[in-house]
């Protein structure tokens, strides 16, 4: 269970060092450049943590996944960027394959 919290961790840090990035104007603004170094720095650290428990396959594509919907979610909610029915098809397309990695492949079980 320690290895799922630890990649929610990951996936946040992710995601806040991607919004972060927006914030940054081009690492012109020091506290959000700063954020954006310690959100990847520590997504990786979390993510390398997950790894010695979980496969890498399930690994990388729920954070991948997770991360590209949450970061556009918050480009629509933080942000005011569009969306239309294409982006929301297409992200739901994302989440339904890696349900199906969590959910019904052997292969990318945590026992393996």
């Amino acid at each position: 269970m320690r290895e799922y919290i630890y990649l929610g961790g990951a996936i946040a840090a992710e995601v806040t060092g991607t919004a972060a990035l927006k914030f940054s104007d081009g690492f012109a603004n020091v506290v959000p450049s700063l954020v954006v170094v310690l959100g990847y720095v520590g997504s990786f650290y979390l993510l390398s943590l997950t790894l010695q428990e979980l496969p890498i396959g399930l690994v990388y594509a729920t954070w991948s996944a997770v991360g590209i919907v949450a970061a556009a979610l918050l480009g629509v909610v933080v942000f005011d960027e569009p969306v239309d029915v294409a982006g929301v098809v297409g992200m739901a397309l994302i989440v339904g394959g890696v349900v199906v990695l969590n959910v019904f492949s052997d292969a990318y079980s945590p026992a393996h």
